[in-house]
């Protein structure tokens, strides 16, 4: 048994949804607090504000055997003021960004969510080290504020590449690789 190479577990697929249950609204929130309060030190001990009373919670979580197993992604989104959403709290956990699909997917259901609930505009505050990810997924900088101590950019989706949808879930398949017999 000394020669098994022992490798950590990588799921193969990912389901992006509406957080709906009590355990996916809480690993909602421990994720966030995990990301912003410890990871990155943007809170002290906590990230909720008033704001998560009226958002929609947004989770990935990974599978085990098709079924939800634990929440590797968050994110919320709320209407402001009438069609005007915004989306904040974007958090993938470290283990599973090398995927780097998971806060596109996230930003994808988001986006298409509130588009569906009526959204005309949909913006978003994002952290310097993320504007190009967000560039790449058609969205346009308005222009760098400070947040939290941190510099930033109010950003704004192009609606027009994020069709309206009310679907509740999806699913996020990792590639395999391709096992090669040798001759």
């Amino acid at each position: 048994m000394d020669d098994i190479e022992v490798r950590p577990f990588v799921p193969t697929e990912y389901v992006v949804r509406l957080a709906r249950s009590k355990w996916e609204r809480a690993g909602h929130y421990a994720l966030r607090r995990e990301i912003f309060c410890r990871e990155q030190g943007v809170f002290q001990d906590d990230d909720r504000d008033a704001i998560d009373a009226q958002a929609m919670p947004i989770i990935a979580s990974c599978c085990v055997a098709g079924m939800p197993d634990r929440i590797v992604g968050a994110v919320r989104i709320h209407e402001a003021e009438p069609g005007i959403w915004r989306g904040s709290r974007l958090a993938v956990h470290a283990e599973h960004r090398r995927l780097g699909r998971i806060g596109a997917e996230l930003i994808r259901m988001a986006v298409c969510t509130a588009h569906g609930l009526g959204a005309r505009r949909f913006f978003a505050q994002v952290q310097e080290q993320n504007v190009l990810f967000f560039r790449r997924l058609h969205w346009t900088s308005l222009g760098t504020i400070t947040l939290h101590g941190l510099p930033h950019h109010e950003m704004e989706a192009d609606l027009s590449r994020y069709p309206a949808h009310g679907r509740a879930q999806t699913w996020l398949l990792r590639p395999q690789p391709v096992l090669r017999r040798s001759a």
